[in-house]
């Protein structure tokens, strides 16, 4: 039989007996039991929760006087997997077409996006926040051999209660698995799987998700016809689900982390999730074109495309995006049409609304030109004609504030600032330390705008020091303020600053090899944390970062 979604306030009328694939009826029976009697309503108080199946949600579909009632598996902090026919004819990808909520612990999140897969009972539920105080369940990479111990959990009923507050589990042994789905045999007396339980996990004996329940015969669950005595199950299979979990997550609206870091003349591309999860790094080229190697790059997002500008390796600079949906274009050389430049040793870029602003140094010196959004490149043109000379240019930044280009450098150990009105007008160049106070030279430089701020990190003393500081939007300055306490005693190669969802993210490749992570909150604090570079092995170099949508 189907495990039906559960109503939350009168006992339902199952539905049709459905046999599972190769399972004979056990007696004549008929096709449809009678209803369930009566219970009476009463409220139900909020799941509790042992420790180790925490990641159950109660999953509720519809309006309250008729919502139903399923389980769910939180898979990332903020998506959930469950039943698809938990959702009948809705199970439909994107908004819910009725109201659906779930309930983690003591919270209720709303679920504001469906995922399913059209080849099993599964689908992908996103949630309207971040579960905090709960860890995901582990994803299992191989199906559970035959005769294998699982553990079925869930928020449906049981022999005794309609509603039950709590997560209940079931022991159950395996069959051989099927292509999608994996057949369930009770381990246990009273051992079964009820009506509600439907996308409550089943996981293997080490704790990892490796199908999701599915259908039950329901023997011996409150409100089943007594003659019922079969307690076997059909789950439907996750273990070969990462990557589609992953894809999905990826693909979905919202704001996100895209990272490009160098390594010898590779360069790789990753991304950091709402939920503050990494994906692994794939190589640029391999879905871009080779262009031959790359000597170091930039990110910036557009909407929710990542545009990659890279200095090849021959010298020239070349362009590609990553589109929303995760396809590549192939590189192009933005010197072929916007100016070939030469001596190329920096590029830095940031998106102004749909307007595609790229600075590069050559030669020494700071070159602009924008792509707008029909794909358009202006010429490049020398900053010294615009906001007047400067020594030899050994690093630049930009930023977008206020709908302003602003662009930092660094020339002879110190920090420099011009920044580019929405009249298209510059400014002339400023110099950092006489507006935000004196430091060590400086050695590196990154910006990101936060509102009408500019937030502006340096790296001094080759590296060892980093100091952060900002331009408010009134042009003062927050004096220098000194990183060590949130980024450690590190030495900083290469740094890269984004504003992301109102907030400053900063990365840092170190001199050991090492890439950290940090990010200044909209109330000042700092929380940093070490980034595993999945798929990438080998001496890093430049890295760069940039928000998308």
């Amino acid at each position: 039989m189907r495990v039906l979604p559960e109503v939350s306030k009168e006992p339902p009328c199952p539905a049709p007996t459905l046999e599972p694939p190769g399972q004979p009826r056990a007696s004549p029976r008929p096709s449809a039991p009678p209803c369930c009697p009566p219970c009476p309503r009463r409220r139900r108080s909020a799941p509790r929760y042992p420790g180790t199946h925490a990641y159950t949600a109660k999953i509720t579909i519809g309006d309250e006087a008729t919502a139903r009632g399923c389980s769910g598996t939180l898979v990332a902090r903020d998506w959930l997997l469950s039943a698809k026919s938990c959702f009948g004819n809705a199970a439909n990808a994107g908004t819910p077409a009725q109201p659906v909520k779930a309930t983690l612990g003591s919270k209720t999140y709303t679920v504001t996006e469906l995922a399913p897969r059209t080849d099993r009972d599964v689908v992908l539920l996103r949630l309207d926040g971040l579960v905090t105080d709960i860890a995901p369940v582990r994803l299992a990479s191989a199906a559970p051999a035959a005769n294998a111990a699982v553990t079925a959990a869930g928020h449906g009923r049981t022999k005794i209660e309609w509603a039950p507050d709590k997560v209940h589990t079931a022991s159950f042994k395996t069959a051989a698995p099927a292509d999608t789905t994996l057949a369930l045999e009770s381990a246990g007396q009273g051992n079964t799987i009820c009506q509600g339980d439907a996308g409550g996990p089943v996981v293997n004996a080490t704790g990892e998700l490796v199908a999701l329940n599915s259908r039950s015969w329901q023997g011996g669950c409150l409100g089943t016809d007594p003659a019922e005595t079969r307690t076997g199950a059909i789950a439907a299979r996750t273990d070969d689900l990462r990557a589609w979990v992953l894809q999905t997550r990826t693909l979905a609206h919202g704001w996100k982390t895209e990272a490009v870091v160098q390594q010898g003349s590779t360069l790789y591309q990753g991304i950091r999730l709402g939920d503050g999860t990494w994906t692994g790094f794939a190589d640029v080229q391999t879905n871009a074109g080779n262009i031959g190697g790359i000597r170091t790059a930039a990110a910036a997002g557009v909407g929710g495309d990542t545009h990659v500008l890279a200095i090849a390796d021959n010298g020239t600079l070349q362009h590609t995006i990553r589109k929303a949906d995760g396809t590549w274009l192939p590189f192009g050389d933005v010197g072929a049409v916007a100016g070939a430049l030469s001596s190329l040793t920096q590029v830095s870029a940031v998106s102004i609304g749909n307007d595609l602003h790229v600075v590069a140094v050559s030669d020494g010196k700071v070159f602009h030109t924008i792509r707008n959004a029909t794909g358009h490149w202006t010429k490049f043109g020398d900053l010294a004609a615009v906001a007047g000379p400067l020594g030899t240019v050994t690093d630049a930044a930009t930023a977008s504030v206020g709908g302003q280009l602003q662009v930092v450098t660094v020339s002879a150990g110190k920090a420099f600032h011009t920044l580019r009105t929405t009249a298209g007008h510059w400014t002339g160049w400023g110099n950092v330390a006489q507006a935000a106070g004196t430091t060590g030279p400086v050695t590196g430089i990154t910006i990101a705008g936060i509102g009408g701020d500019a937030h502006v990190v340096i790296a001094t003393d080759n590296g060892t020091r980093q100091h952060h500081t900002i331009r408010k939007a009134n042009a003062s300055w927050v004096g220098f303020g000194d990183l060590t306490g949130y980024l450690g005693n590190i030495t900083a190669k290469s740094f890269s600053a984004a504003h992301v969802d109102g907030e400053l993210q900063l990365t840092a490749v170190t001199a050991d090899n090492k890439v950290v992570h940090t990010i200044r909150h909209g109330d000042g604090t700092w929380t940093t944390t070490p980034l595993t570079l999945q798929g990438v092995t080998g001496t890093l170099g430049a890295i760069s970062i940039t928000g998308t949508l």
